[in-house]
């Protein structure tokens, strides 16, 4: 097998216009924050209905999620790579429809869970094959600004899930939120196999065997500089899951603000959207290596004025402080956000598919038991979250220097 250089592509011509591909990459990823926010304001209601034990259990109706994608990823990845990129999306969207399904049968946590699981497993395809596609057609600093674009749309759900779900279960109860789950993933669907042709063709393709997928992932897991980005993803990511999976928690039962939940929510996740436009409009001028080394010290500084705000009011400072220093702090995080992705993937162009399975599964097993960890020690006050913030951050700082120092330990050749 030939692996990639760091400046492959498979040059996949553009087909469909600029804005309406942006909106179709950004549906297919989006159907993951969709899952995990639309159900946030329903966690306490879904844990009385089926007898969770307690909040803990509640929060792992998100936290199990991202250990399904975290398998999903790990199959749809050489899935992709060998089958094609339309393949993987359909399979993943009917997969993602049965543990919808499951879910919506659910009699008890422990089947809802496992619907959440199978849902989470199955919508990987399309977010894997998402970013593939986009690695098809663009690299380096292009990449990036076509990802912060669709970042940019990506964020409208977040924002708008939690207000959408309340609503629904003001008005049906949220068994139909769930009902919005596979209205949206077959619309996704439909949209994209109409429009959207297949962007790696048969003569580039990879064998799906076990062999292959272990020459494949032997080069991402020891290409020094790709792990580097892929912990560091990890870990601002844990971090923020932390907060994702506490905040109906911390705003609803710690702040009493009730039907104010979804609303802080959206302001919080329009924060990531504006970072996510400034970064397109930057990234090919400044590059992502530079915004990242910004967004990073940008980060560290917010979340240790957090941290001391936080300890000085004893673990619950005034809300609007408190929104107000995340609003700062998600700023730089969504920056982050839009260019770790695009500097973990530059170099693994013909292998793409396992590339962006590989940095999905890892990063989530880092972050999933970052969040679970910090989550174990909330106890009326948002101090753990806090400390996560900066002490994962100084780690990811560190990281990208590392980063920045290494060079491969595997350089491109026959294997």
């Amino acid at each position: 097998m030939t692996l990639p250089t760091d400046d492959y592509t498979v040059h996949a011509k553009p087909t469909l216009p600029m804005v309406e591909f942006i909106a179709l990459m950004a549906m297919l990823t989006s159907l993951v924050a969709l899952c995990i926010d639309a159900i946030l304001p329903a966690l306490s209601i879904i844990g009385d209905e089926l007898n969770s034990s307690g909040s803990q259990q509640n929060h792992f109706l998100v936290s199990i999620f991202f250990v399904g994608m975290a398998f999903g990823q790990l199959f749809f990845g050489p899935f992709a790579d060998s089958k094609g990129r339309r393949a993987s999306i359909l399979l993943g969207l009917a997969i993602f429809s049965i543990g919808t399904i499951i879910c919506m049968l659910a009699t008890n946590m422990e089947m809802m869970l496992f619907g959440r699981f199978v849902q989470a497993f199955g919508v990987s395809g399309p977010r894997i094959s998402a970013m593939a596609i986009i690695r098809d057609i663009y690299v380096g600093d292009q990449m990036a600004k076509v990802m912060s674009f669709i970042m940019m749309v990506f964020v409208l759900v977040p924002m708008l899930a939690p207000v959408i779900g309340q609503l629904i279960m003001q008005f049906a109860g949220w068994w139909y939120i769930l009902v919005g789950f596979l209205v949206m993933g077959a619309l996704t669907g439909i949209w994209f196999m109409l429009r959207q042709p297949e962007t790696l063709t048969k003569d580039v393709r990879q064998p799906f065997s076990l062999s292959q997928t272990r020459e494949s992932a032997l080069y991402i897991l020891t290409h020094r500089q790709v792990m580097a980005y892929i912990v560091l993803t990890g870990c601002i990511f844990g971090g923020f899951l932390a907060y994702i999976s506490a905040s109906q928690t911390v705003f609803q039962e710690m702040y009493n603000m009730g039907e104010w939940f979804p609303y802080i929510f959206a302001t919080l996740a329009f924060s990531i959207g504006v970072a996510s436009f400034i970064n397109s409009q930057l990234v090919e001028k400044f590059g992502m290596l530079r915004l990242c080394h910004i967004a990073l010290h940008g980060h560290i500084l917010t979340s240790f004025g957090l941290l001391i705000m936080t300890l000085y009011y004893s673990g619950l400072p005034p809300v609007g402080m408190f929104i107000g220093g995340l609003f700062v702090d998600f700023f730089f995080v969504g920056i982050l956000f839009g260019n770790m992705n695009s500097l973990a993937m530059q170099p693994l162009g013909q292998v793409a598919g396992i590339g962006a399975a590989l940095i999905g599964a890892i990063s989530s097993a880092i972050a999933v038991p970052i969040a679970l960890f910090i989550d174990s020690y909330l106890n009326g006050t948002i101090t753990p979250i806090i400390i996560g913030f900066s002490f994962f951050g100084v780690v990811s700082l560190m990281l990208f220097q590392f980063a920045g120092k290494s060079a491969k330990s595997i350089t491109p050749s026959n294997i």
